[in-house]
C-alpha cells in the first residue's frame, strides 16, 4: 500500500501487482473540479485498488471520501456537499473488449502506453458526483411571484396598431 499518489502509474504492471494506493489529496489539485467549487479548502481521502475480477478483467476499484464547497444556488452561500464514491472500472485496451465487462463495471480505455493518472481518475469520479444544480439541503425555497400572462397582454400596446389605423386611413 502506498500513501503517495504518484503523477502517473502503469495501469497493466500495478493489477500485475494487485497494487492499491491509498491518502489523502488537497482538492486544490484538481484543477478541473475546482471550476465548480467555491474554493478549494479541504482534500479527499482515497482508495485505488487494481486488481483482476473473478473472470480475469483487469479493473481498479476506487473509494473516495470528500466535502465539496459548493455555491448553493438558492441562496448563493457556500454549503459542504459530502461525497462518497464507490466505483470499478474495467480497464480495456481496446473498445471492443467492452462487452466482456459485467454490467455494474464502468470502462476506461487505458492509452497504449498504459499509463494512468490516478488524480484525474479521482478527480473524474468527483465531477461525476457534482449536481446540476447545488442546492444546500437546509435551504428553503424561494417564492416565486409570476404576474398573470393574461395581464401583461392587456396592458401591453399592439405594436401592429399604427399600421392598422394606417390601413384604415388608406381604404
Amino acid at each position: 500500500m502506498s500513501t503517495d499518489l504518484p503523477e502517473s502509474i502503469d495501469a497493466w504492471r500495478a493489477v500485475a501487482a494487485r497494487r492499491i494506493y491509498a491518502g489523502e489529496v488537497g482538492l486544490h489539485r484538481f484543477a478541473r473540479l475546482a471550476e465548480s467549487l467555491a474554493d478549494c479548502s479541504g482534500s479527499c481521502r482515497f482508495e485505488l485498488t487494481f486488481e483482476q475480477d473473478q473472470f480475469g478483467a483487469a479493473t481498479v476499484q476506487i473509494r473516495a471520501e470528500a466535502e465539496l464547497p459548493l455555491t448553493c444556488q438558492r441562496t448563493l452561500e457556500r454549503f459542504l456537499l459530502p461525497v462518497q464514491i464507490r466505483q470499478t472500472l474495467g480497464l480495456l485496451r481496446r473498445e471492443s473488449d467492452e462487452s466482456g465487462l459485467p454490467n455494474d463495471v464502468e470502462p476506461l480505455l487505458v492509452p497504449a502506453d498504459g499509463e494512468l493518472k490516478p488524480v484525474e481518475l479521482v478527480e473524474d469520479e468527483l465531477i461525476l458526483a457534482l449536481p446540476v444544480v447545488p442546492i444546500s439541503p437546509g435551504s428553503s425555497e424561494v417564492d416565486v411571484q409570476t404576474a398573470d400572462p393574461g395581464d401583461a397582454e392587456e396592458t401591453r400596446p399592439n405594436p401592429f396598431a399604427a399600421l392598422a389605423a394606417l390601413k384604415k386611413q388608406s381604404s
